[in-house]
C-alpha cells in the first residue's frame, strides 16, 4: 500500500533541500492541475511505496496566495497520511505559526525542526523534548546541509501514517473563541468528514470565503455562523481573523518561553545581519549587485567559459566531427547534397548551439551557487526599492530571477503575483532579461566582432534591466497599469554554504533543456534553413545552387532586410537568423552556423588577435551595426515558446498581441536611436532614418517624464462632466 507524505514548509526553511535528499533521482516535475505552478513528487530513497509530495512554500493556510490555496487544497482534497513539517529552528517563532495550523486540520503532523546546526552554533537551545509535549506532534532535529536527521524524519514520517492515529491538538483558544468553534463544528458536523470538523469551523469563524464556496451551506445555516462570529467579535472587540491569529501568536508566545532559550549577542547581530549591512546598504547594494553580475558573465562568458567553447566549437565540432565526417563522406562518394545536409545543415546548425553549452553550464552553475547561500533572495529585496520607484513589485524580480534560465518558467511564475496589473507588466518585460537562450547570441557577438571584449556579456544583462525599468515607467503612466504596485514581503534567508546537490540538480535541469531544444526544435529549423539555403527556383524549377545568394532563403530574406537596414543589419543573412530567433533563441546563432558554415563562434585566438573562423560573419556587421543586432535580438519578442506561456499567462488574445507588438515597437526603437545616433556621433551625414531616431528619443523623453496617468483626477473629470450636462 502507498503512503503519501506531504512536505510542507515556509519559504527558505530549506524544504527544496529536504526533498532533494529524501528523493534524491526519483523525482518528476510537472504543473499543479489548472495552474502553471511547479509541482515536484519523488518516492523516498530505499522506499518505492513512500511518495513525497513537494508543496509550495507557504508562511499560512490563508488563501491569500495561489501557492497558499494548491497546499492546502492538497491536503483537505488529496488526504496525504501524514505530513512533514519542515521548520527553520533558527526563526523557529515566524515558521510555528504555519505548524498550529497544520496541527489543526487533524492529520499526523512530524516537525523536522532543521538548521539546528545554526541554532547550535548560535549558541541558542530548543527543549524539543518539551516542545513536542506541548504540540501534540512528534519533533526530529535536523541540518539539511549536512544531511543529519532526514532520513530519520521521513521514516518516522511513513511509521506515524500507518498507524491511522489522529492527533489531537494540544493548543486551545480562549474560552469564547472555543464556544464559538464548538457551536459552528456541531452545525456543520452533518456536512464535512469528523477528522476535519475542527478545521472548517476555525476557518468558517475566519470567515474564510473559500471554504464557504466550497461548503455552500443554505442561508440559514450561514446566517446561525455569522450570528455566532458576531457575537464573539463584540465581546472581544476584534475581527474574527484578528482574533484568531491572535489566539495562534498568544500559544506560539508560551511555547517559545517554554522551550526555547536564546544567547545574548552583542547587538544581537548575527553573521547575516553584518553581511547585510553591507549588501543590502542603500548605497553600497546596487554597485555590488553589479559587480557580481560582471564577475558571473566575466568567468562564465569571456574567460573560463571561453576557454571550454573554444575547444567545443573549434576542436570538438570544427575538426574532429565537421572535418573528419566531411573527408569520411567524400571518401565513401555520398552524393554532394547528403554531405552538404548532414556536415552544414545538421552538424553545423545544431553544433553552433552546442558549442556554446560549456559557457552556459558555468553560467547556470554561478548563479545556482548565488540562489543557493541566499545572495539572490537579498537581490529581490534590492530590485523591490527600485522597481517601486518606477511602479513595479519587488514580485517581478523573481520571474526575471527565474527568465534568466528561461523565460518561459519566468513567464509562468508571474502567475504567483496577486494585482492582475501588476502581473500582466511582469508577463511583458520578463523576457527582457537575457535567458540562457541569448547567451549563444551575446557571445557570438562578442566574439566574432569585438574580439572577445569582457564588457559585452554584462552589458547585455543591464540593458534588459535598464528595459524592464524603462518599459515599468512608460506603462505604468497608462491607465491599464496605473495603480500603485503590490506589497512585497519576503523572508530572507541566512547565508549558509552551498549544497552541493541542490546546485548540481539546478544546472542538470537548466542544462538537460538547453539540449533537448538542440536536439529536437533547432535540429529541425536548421534542417529548414538548410534547405531553403540550398535549393533555389531556376528557370522554373526546384534546383540545388551553389551560390547561396540565389536561394530561397535569400529571397525571402532579401524581402524583409529593407526593415532591418535602419538598425544597420540590412542584408538578407543577419534578416534571416533574426526571423528564425522567433523559432528559438539559440537559433540566431544556429543560423549563422548554417549560413556561413562555421560550427558555433569558433573563438579561436590566432596571431595578432584575430578570431579565426569568424571573418564571414563579421564582414556583415561593424561594431555598431553588431551592438544594433544584439540589442534588437536581446529586447525583440521572445520565442515561440515563451509566447505560447504569455497565451497562457495572459489568457487574452489582445492582451498577448500587445505583449509581442510592445517587444517589437521597443526593441526597433532602441536599436534605431543606438544605430543611427551612433552614425551622427561618428560623423556620418544626417538621413532621414537619423530624423525618426531623433524623434524617438522626443517621444521616449515624453513618455519618461510626463505627467503620470491619474485614475481619480479621470473619475473626478467624468464626474464634472455628467452634473454640468
Amino acid at each position: 500500500m502507498e503512503t503519501k507524505i506531504a512536505l510542507a514548509g515556509n519559504p527558505n526553511s530549506g524544504k527544496t533541500t529536504v526533498f532533494n535528499i529524501l528523493t534524491g533521482s526519483k523525482q518528476y516535475v510537472g504543473n499543479w492541475p489548472g495552474v502553471t505552478v511547479e509541482k515536484k513528487e519523488g518516492r523516498l530513497r530505499g522506499f518505492d511505496n513512500v511518495l513525497i509530495q513537494d508543496l509550495p512554500g507557504i508562511y499560512s493556510l490563508s488563501p491569500y496566495s495561489l501557492e497558499e490555496v494548491i497546499a492546502r487544497n492538497y491536503i483537505i482534497n488529496e488526504r496525504p497520511d501524514v505530513i512533514l513539517n519542515i521548520v527553520d529552528a533558527s526563526n523557529i517563532e515566524r515558521n510555528l505559526y504555519l505548524t498550529v495550523q497544520l496541527l489543526e486540520i487533524g492529520l499526523p503532523v512530524v516537525a523536522a525542526l532543521n538548521m539546528m546546526d545554526v541554532v547550535r552554533k548560535n549558541g541558542d537551545f530548543i527543549n524539543t523534548a518539551r516542545l513536542s509535549e506541548m504540540l501534540g506532534c512528534e519533533i526530529i532535529e535536523t541540518a539539511a546541509i549536512r544531511g543529519e536527521g532526514l532520513m530519520t524524519a521521513a521514516r518516522r514520517a511513513a511509521e506515524l501514517a500507518g498507524t491511522e492515529k489522529t492527533p489531537v491538538p494540544r493548543h486551545r483558544f480562549s474560552d469564547p473563541v472555543e464556544q464559538a468553534v464548538t457551536r459552528i463544528g456541531e452545525i456543520i458536523s452533518g456536512t464535512v468528514d469528523p477528522q476535519y470538523l475542527r478545521w472548517f469551523a476555525i476557518k468558517l469563524f475566519e470567515r474564510d470565503e473559500k471554504v464557504r464556496e466550497e461548503l455552500g451551506l443554505d442561508a440559514n445555516l450561514s446566517a446561525g455562523i455569522e450570528n455566532i462570529i458576531r457575537n464573539c467579535e463584540q465581546e472581544l472587540d476584534d475581527d474574527a481573523e484578528s482574533i484568531i491569529t491572535n489566539e495562534r501568536y498568544e500559544f506560539i508566545g508560551r511555547l517559545m518561553a517554554a522551550c526555547v532559550r536564546r544567547e545574548e549577542r552583542k547587538n544581537n547581530l548575527t553573521l547575516s545581519d553584518k553581511i547585510d549591512r553591507i549588501v543590502t546598504n542603500r548605497v553600497l547594494a546596487l554597485p555590488i549587485f553589479a559587480a557580481v553580475m560582471f564577475v558571473v558573465y566575466y568567468i562564465s562568458v569571456t574567460t573560463a567559459g571561453s576557454l571550454l567553447t573554444d575547444f567545443a566549437n573549434d576542436v570538438l565540432f570544427g575538426e574532429w566531427i565537421m572535418g573528419n565526417l566531411s573527408e569520411w563522406l567524400a571518401a565513401i562518394g555520398t552524393a554532394g547534397w547528403l554531405t552538404s545536409l548532414i556536415v552544414d545543415g545538421i552538424i553545423g546548425g545544431v553544433g553552433a548551439v552546442l558549442g556554446f553549452l560549456p559557457q552556459m553550464v558555468i553560467l547556470f552553475l554561478m548563479l545556482a551557487i548565488l540562489e543557493e547561500i541566499g545572495y539572490m533572495a537579498r537581490v529581490a529585496f534590492i530590485m523591490d526599492r527600485i522597481f517601486r520607484k518606477f511602479g513595479l513589485s519587488g514580485k517581478s524580480f523573481i520571474p526575471m530571477l527565474i527568465g534568466s534560465g528561461c523565460s518561459v518558467p519566468g513567464i509562468m511564475a508571474s502567475r504567483t503575483i496577486e494585482n492582475e496589473r501588476d502581473r500582466r507588466m511582469t508577463i511583458i518585460t520578463t523576457s527582457f532579461i537575457p535567458c540562457g537562450a541569448k547567451i549563444p547570441i551575446i557571445a557570438l557577438i562578442a566574439g566574432a566582432i569585438f574580439k572577445g571584449a569582457w564588457w559585452v556579456a554584462p552589458t547585455a544583462y543591464f540593458a534588459g534591466i535598464a528595459a524592464v525599468v524603462i518599459s515599468g515607467i512608460i506603462l505604468k503612466k497608462t491607465k491599464y497599469f496605473a495603480g500603485q504596485p503590490a506589497p512585497f514581503v519576503m523572508e530572507l534567508p541566512p547565508y549558509h554554504l552551498p549544497y552541493a546537490g541542490n546546485i548540481l540538480r539546478s544546472v542538470k535541469e537548466r542544462s538537460r533543456s538547453f539540449v533537448r531544444k538542440a536536439g529536437t526544435v533547432i535540429l529541425l529549423a536548421s534542417i529548414v534553413i538548410w534547405f531553403f539555403s540550398s535549393f533555389g527556383m531556376v528557370s522554373g524549377r526546384l534546383l540545388w545552387v551553389e551560390d547561396m545568394e540565389f536561394s530561397i532563403l535569400a529571397a525571402a530574406g532579401g524581402l524583409l532586410a529593407p526593415l532591418f537596414a535602419p538598425l544597420g543589419f540590412g542584408s538578407w543573412q543577419p534578416a534571416v537568423a533574426t526571423v528564425m530567433g522567433l523559432v528559438a533563441k539559440e537559433e540566431v546563432v544556429g543560423a549563422f552556423g548554417v549560413l556561413f558554415g562555421v560550427a558555433g563562434d569558433a573563438l579561436a585566438l590566432v596571431e595578432e588577435g584575430a578570431y579565426e573562423g569568424l571573418a564571414a560573419i563579421a564582414a556583415h556587421f561593424t561594431p555598431l551595426s553588431a551592438f544594433s543586432f544584439l540589442l534588437f535580438n536581446l529586447l525583440c519578442a521572445p520565442c515561440f515558446a515563451a509566447i505560447g506561456a504569455i497565451r497562457r499567462e495572459m489568457n487574452n488574445a489582445k492582451w498577448t498581441w500587445f505583449a509581442i507588438s510592445y517587444h517589437f515597437a521597443f526593441a526597433y526603437s532602441i536599436s534605431l536611436i543606438v544605430y543611427q545616433l551612433g552614425l551622427l556621433a561618428s560623423g556620418a551625414g544626417f538621413s532621414p532614418a537619423s530624423a525618426a531616431a531623433l524623434l524617438l528619443v522626443a517621444v521616449l523623453a515624453y513618455l519618461l517624464l510626463h505627467r503620470p496617468y491619474n485614475e481619480t483626477r479621470r473619475l473626478k473629470s467624468a464626474a464634472a462632466e455628467i452634473h454640468s450636462s
